[in-house]
């Protein structure tokens, strides 16, 4: 299959076979230049480039980029440090009463459920676990918990340890029909699995910008459905306005999009980068990316398998290129261990190697792993 990229737009392709952007993606150049050379300015002229006028207008690169990934307007999309923020401003500003219940899974990655636990905490709400096995969950068994006292279904779209994803046109359907919301943590899927989401309906989605947005640490994206335009943000701060620079310290004038959820400063250099990587995403298209990835994921579960070894299931039967490896008998930690000293670099997860490839790996770098494997279990 031919190459999506040139590898000197990842420079570090070049030594490594780099599979682990689950945990942490490569960047493109174009995207740490970016941010240094913010960097560099801020730090050596201050205020004379970046004015009041330039940190206005220092997200509006970002809500463009990201409005055409998700296919919506770019008034329905914010930006903040982490996703965990986001979430946390979500579940407090839906805050579901005592007598509501909350649905999610209990293999989903903690900051997709913990600010909910927090809020039904203080409200009484209830909390619902699906069940899962082995870092998924079955659909079925998600959907048999909502019910018409369910005010919130929050799940993520690709799970984070084994990579099946669930249907959110499904999800979106079921949660509406109960009046419920539909929250989604699109961190393990946003960059490598196309989302239209104003088609889907979901009613917020989030993404931290460095695992397949290929972005930096500091800076995530929020999309807000516009029937939830008028949602007061559960955290608020000085660029909670509509104007940031009137100062009114006794009134919040809330913006009518979904920039009332961006409340603070931030490291703005991070949200510039997010930019170019979402850009560069979008120039190679995910509807490129999505197939050849899942190619490269499926040339290393029929290698896997030849070796003895288990891959985690994918109930749904959708999924990203995530996937967990298993090999009965060893000891799972000296797997990756094996593989990162060899220079393949993984990440062991939930009992378990996580592999990851995405838009910058080849054919070359899934034969390297499956050699190194090889010598490490046979």
């Amino acid at each position: 299959m031919e190459k999506l990229v040139d590898k000197t737009d990842f420079p570090a392709t070049k030594n490594l076979a780099y599979l682990n952007a689950a945990s942490i993606a490569l960047m493109p150049k174009v995207a740490g230049d970016s941010v240094v050379e913010w960097n560099r300015e801020l730090a050596e002229i201050g205020t004379m480039n970046f004015d009041e006028l330039a940190e206005t207008q220092v997200f509006d690169d970002l809500h463009r980029a990201a409005a055409t990934l998700y296919n919506v307007s770019s008034d329905d999309i914010a930006v903040a440090s982490s996703a965990t923020e986001f979430l946390c401003s979500l579940a407090w500003a839906i805050y579901p009463e005592k007598g509501t219940n909350i649905v999610s899974t209990d293999i989903e990655h903690p900051t997709t459920t913990y600010p909910w636990m927090r809020v039904a905490a203080k409200t009484g709400a209830e909390v619902r676990f699906a069940k899962g096995w082995r870092g998924s969950a079955e659909p079925e068994k998600v959907i048999d918990l909502i019910d018409k006292n369910t005010s919130v279904v929050v799940i993520a779209h690709a799970e984070y340890s084994s990579g099946a994803c669930f249907d959110l046109a499904q999800f979106t359907e079921v949660a509406h029909k109960n009046d419920a919301l539909l929250i989604v943590d699109a961190s393990q899927s946003s960059g490598v699995v196309p989302i239209d989401a104003a088609s889907l309906g979901v009613d917020a989605l989030v993404s931290t910008g460095y695992k397949w947005l290929c972005g930096p640490f500091g800076a995530a994206i929020l999309y807000i459905s516009p029937k939830l335009k008028d949602l007061v943000p559960g955290l608020v701060g000085w660029r909670s306005t509509r104007d940031v620079y009137d100062f009114v310290a006794d009134i919040i004038d809330y913006p009518s999009g979904a920039n009332r959820f961006e409340f603070s400063t931030m490291n703005y250099g991070s949200s510039i980068a997010l930019a170019r990587s979402v850009e560069y995403l979008l120039d190679v298209g995910i509807e490129r990316i999505f197939p050849y990835c899942i190619h490269l994921a499926d040339l290393l579960i029929e290698g896997v398998k030849k070796l003895g070894g288990e891959v985690a299931p994918h109930p749904g039967g959708l999924r990203n290129s995530i996937i967990n490896v298993q090999f009965p008998g060893h000891d799972q930690n000296k797997i990756a261990a094996g593989l990162n000293a060899a220079g393949v670099i993984v990440s062991p997860r939930m009992g378990g190697t996580r592999i990851s490839p995405h838009l910058y790996n080849s054919e070359d770098d899934i034969e390297k792993a499956l050699d190194v494997m090889k010598s490490l279990v046979l």
